[in-house]
């Protein structure tokens, strides 16, 4: 049998699934989840191993209109996934349908294999999924529809099944013991954003950068020394909190999922300085990773 592999290319408005979903299929926690829209900001690679096959799935940004130089950013990696596809998972939700023409059209003109998947069923009936089956499948009859619950990994093995089926011939992108293309850092300043957009409301996750200034392995301990960037000095107060409880907080539980991330004991320092409009500063954007 020869071996198959291929890129998964995930695609979808904000909040829809889409990382629920990739961590499900490739069975790590990979991509942050929150119930906050625009919790992912980079293209995330997952990558499922076996004998036979190599999925390399793609977790973008939520598909949005750009208001600042770091939603652009992000765009464009929504653009790259368009262009490198060998299979689209196209996600809509039971509530909110995918509305971006130019993205549909674009998938529609690659004639690249679709896997619409309507997720979070388990918030409706049947009646309704049904409506929405004969929607998608009247309005794009070369898509195959996909009615499915990430949160409660429902079919998801059929979208696997899909995916393996449809796979190209190929050999493997990515060495066999690789997980994902990111570095350890990027995997610490997630986790540690991730809290972020859990403890805090409004506009401060949205305005918050990380940066891991040290990763020291050692043979019993990691140690870890990061900055929380801000946009102002009045953010600065909030994530602080009264007598640093609430940074006391984010440091605890980022510690906690690293630990289990890590599988090794870690020791985390947190900081916090104001870096003035960073999201529209192509400067810092280049820092931060989002600009090439």
């Amino acid at each position: 049998m020869a071996h198959k592999a291929g890129y998964v290319n995930i695609i979808g408005n904000p909040n829809v699934g889409k990382s629920t979903l990739m961590n499900v299929l490739v069975g790590e926690k990979l991509s942050i989840i929150t119930p906050k829209i625009q919790t992912t900001r980079h293209r995330i690679i997952g990558i499922l191993n076996t004998n036979d096959y190599q999925i390399v799935f793609s977790d973008t940004p939520g598909v949005l209109e750009p208001h600042y130089l770091l939603q652009e950013a992000m765009m464009k990696n929504v653009s790259s996934a368009l262009e490198d596809a060998d299979i689209f998972l196209l996600m809509t939700e039971i509530d909110a349908d995918f509305s971006h023409e130019k993205v549909l059209l674009k998938i529609l003109e690659s004639k690249i294999p679709v896997l619409l998947l309507i997720n979070k069923i388990d918030q409706s009936n049947q009646e309704k999924v049904n409506e929405k089956i004969i929607f998608w499948k009247s309005k794009y009859p070369s898509f195959e529809v996909i009615a499915i619950s990430a949160l409660e990994k429902f079919n998801v093995e059929a979208i696997l099944n899909k995916i393996i089926e449809l796979l190209p011939e190929s050999e493997p992108y990515f060495p066999k013991d690789e997980l994902t293309d990111k570095p350890e850092r990027f995997f610490v300043s997630e986790i540690i954003r991730e809290k972020i957009l859990r403890f805090y409301q409004k506009e401060i996750p949205y305005s918050v950068e990380i940066e891991v200034e040290t990763f020291k392995e050692e043979e019993t301990i990691i140690k870890i020394r990061a900055i929380i960037y801000v946009a102002r000095d009045s953010q600065k107060g909030i994530i602080i909190g009264h007598q640093g409880a609430a940074l006391k907080k984010v440091g605890t539980e980022a510690r906690k999922d690293l630990e289990r991330f890590f599988q090794k004991q870690v020791f985390i320092e947190l900081y916090v300085k104001v870096n003035p409009d960073w999201r529209d500063n192509e400067t810092q954007l280049k820092r931060f990773g989002y600009i090439q």
